[in-house]
């Protein structure tokens, strides 16, 4: 048989279809498990027919099993029909042994059938008379399981209502009692009634509802002693509170966090904490002064700034170090409230701002504005030491009072300065402390302008004393010196302006002005000459002490303007000098008449004169002019004024020369007698003679 498949396959490889079936065939044969019930029956019914595997039994194979089924069927069929014909007709003498038995044994079957139905239809008369009893109780039991399952779901939503918007015994007592403590108890009781307010607007929404505002009421009742509670316990731990060396707990920033959804119990809060650190800190300043407290117990462990500052700028500086020391201890101690805490402190006053009922009707707009949590620090702190502030006004204006050198004076407002913008900057320019020490700042220098003023009284009568070298006098020396020592004071301080120079304008005015005016008016009771050399020695002075820095400079150059003026004058003097004791000063005026012919020729007798007082004049030309101006202090400008005279009058005598060259022979000389022969000094002699 298996050569003859082989010889089958072999006959369907030359169509590609034919081999697809094929191979479709072979894999669904392989893939057939022999535990296959069905597979093994008809392997079974193969041997039975003795199969022959040929290819004519292949193609009979499937007609002779259809033929054998409908064979079967057949049998079947007609076995039935004998089997209703017995039914008809019992006694059918046509029919064996073996169909009388089956057809007895279906009348058995019928029998026990009929039987069944019966006891069917009893028992479906039994039920149905069993319902028809039973029902109304069925009925009533239904509803009241319905009524049951209502009151379970009714008796949930009680709980549920009673857990969320009704408090506990307990947590009544952890929110209001005093007798308890302020702990995370009451601060989850204290957020349940909260939340229990705020879910309250719920139920009042519903019509006829009065539970709602009963309710409210409570919670309202219950909320506001617990705040009550928080506020109280606040204030006493406020007053055992160390802000020294711990930061504030944990517990008192979550309180006042909770108690900010109160702004006035907040408010009253703070004001009740700054009094308290006010007279804490003022009792440690007090300490600190004199080494002993309130009690008159010394402290050996401090040494007192009245003892130890020796001077009035060591004992004011100690007392303001002490006194920022302080200011900084407090904001680094409180930032962890105001600063950590900021957002929250402002949400919750935020919220109670919106609830206080007298807000609805206010119309302050501050109330308006945002909490901003490090004005409200700077606040507190400068609040804190409003007491300390008021003990360093008394002393520092006792110290400045009794104040009589002008130096001291003012290196102590340069002192109260730089500390007022300090101050400033800690706790913003609206504080207090900052103004307190402007304050003072502001009498130091009053004190300043005092003692300068009597120190200005007391030169008025120096000033008629003019000194014989015109040189400045010594008490305007004694000022520059004042003035250098205030300016580096000055350059050293930390200034609040933008411009150093607008600022230190009043101490010029203050300082330097008054010596300024009583130099120019000494000076205008000198002769010209004196007087311009006067004014620019005592003010190159004032120029090069000025000069040294920065926010003078200004000034500086105005100094140096007004010294120029004054050397110009200088060297209009020198060019008349020259004109003068040179013989040629009528000759330089009256050459221009003469050569337009509106007076007479100059004559032999005129010119030879000239040149005879010129060349007497010459040899020591530029000694005398140079001593002339020998009281200025400044060498390099005395020869600078000499040599822009000189070069005056050698541009004069180029011009003169030029003219007498043009006019020929002189009126009553001699034939050959010509103007160079009466007068032969040439410009270029001039020249090397006066430089």
């Amino acid at each position: 048989m298996s050569e003859e498949l082989g010889r089958g396959t072999n006959m369907l490889i030359p169509s590609t279809k034919s081999s697809n079936s094929l191979t479709t065939k072979v894999t669904a044969v392989l893939s057939t498990s022999f535990a296959d019930a069905e597979f093994r029956e008809a392997l079974s019914l193969l041997d039975e027919k003795e199969f022959a595997n040929d290819a004519r039994n292949r193609r009979q194979i499937r007609i002779d099993f259809h033929k054998n089924v409908m064979d079967c069927n057949g049998v079947i069929v007609d076995s039935f029909g004998q089997v209703a014909e017995v039914n008809i007709i019992p006694a059918s003498p046509i029919l064996d042994r073996s169909s009388l038995t089956t057809i007895q044994q279906l009348h058995r079957v019928r029998l026990i059938l009929g039987k069944l139905n019966a006891e069917y239809q009893d028992m479906k008369t039994q039920i149905a008379l069993a319902k028809s009893g039973t029902s109304t109780t069925l009925s009533e039991t239904s509803s009241l399981l319905e009524t049951r399952a209502q009151v379970l779901v009714k008796q949930d939503v009680l709980s549920a209502f009673k857990e969320h918007f009704l408090m506990t015994e307990v947590e009544i007592v952890a929110l209001t009692s005093t007798a308890e403590p302020v702990d995370d108890r009451f601060f989850d009781a204290l957020s349940k009634a909260k939340k229990i307010n705020k879910d309250c607007e719920i139920l009042l929404g519903l019509e006829g509802q009065t539970f709602g505002l009963d309710l409210m009421e409570q919670t309202s009742t219950n909320l506001n002693f617990g705040f009550q509670k928080l506020y109280k316990w606040l204030q006493r731990e406020f007053k055992t509170l160390n802000l020294e060396n711990p930061q504030m707990n944990t517990s008192i920033r979550r309180a006042l966090r909770v108690l900010a959804e109160r702004p006035s119990l907040f408010q009253n809060c703070l004001d009740f904490f700054a009094e308290a650190r006010e007279r804490l800190l003022s009792e440690a300043f007090h300490i600190a002064l004199t080494g002993t407290n309130s009690s008159g117990v010394d402290d050996a462990s401090i040494k007192p700034i009245d003892l130890t500052a020796h001077d009035i700028l060591r004992y004011v500086g100690d007392m303001l170090a002490w006194v920022h020391s302080a200011t900084v201890g407090e904001l680094e101690a409180l930032e962890v409230l105001f600063i950590a805490e900021g957002e929250e402190l402002a949400k919750g006053l935020r919220q109670g701002r919106d609830t206080e009922v007298w807000r609805l009707v206010a119309d302050d707009e501050d109330d308006d504005r945002e909490f901003n949590a490090l004005g409200a620090l700077n606040n507190l702190v400068d609040r804190d030491m409003a007491g300390v502030g008021r003990l360093v006004r008394q002393r520092v204006e006792q110290v400045i009072r009794t104040t009589e050198d002008i130096i001291p004076a003012y290196k102590l407002a340069t002192l109260l300065s730089f500390y007022g913008i300090t101050f400033e900057r800690l706790l913003g320019p609206a504080s207090k402390l900052a103004d307190c020490v402007h304050g003072l700042e502001n009498e130091s220098l009053r004190q300043f302008r005092s003692l300068l003023k009597d120190n200005i009284a007391l030169i008025q009568s120096d000033a008629d004393k003019i000194p014989t070298d015109l040189a400045p006098p010594p008490f305007f020396h004694d000022a520059l010196d004042q003035l250098a020592a205030i300016m580096l004071t000055f350059d050293s301080s930390l200034s609040s302006s933008a411009i150093p120079e607008s600022e230190f304008e009043g101490v010029l005015t203050d300082a330097l002005e008054p010596f300024m005016i009583a130099c120019d008016n000494m000076a205008k009771s000198m002769p010209p000459l004196r007087a311009s050399i006067f004014i620019v020695n005592f003010k190159s002075a004032a120029s090069k002490r000025l000069a040294k820095f920065e926010f003078t400079k200004r000034r500086a150059e105005e100094l140096r303007l007004d010294i120029a003026k004054e050397s110009a004058k200088l060297v209009q003097h020198q060019y008349e000098f020259f004109r003068l004791r040179s013989g040629l000063n009528s000759l330089f005026s009256s050459e221009c008449d003469a050569y337009s012919k509106s007076i007479p020729a100059l004559n032999a007798t005129v010119l030879a004169k000239a040149s005879q007082q010129l060349d007497e004049f010459l040899p020591s030309a530029l000694l005398d002019a140079i001593d002339r101006v020998k009281n200025l202090e400044d060498a390099m400008i005395a020869r600078q004024i000499t040599e822009e005279a000189a070069e005056m009058f050698c541009k004069d005598f180029e011009e003169f020369e030029k003219k007498l060259e043009s006019m020929g022979p002189s009126t009553g000389a001699s034939d050959d007698a010509s103007v160079r022969l009466l007068f032969p000094r040439t410009s270029t002699e001039i020249r090397v003679l006066l430089s």
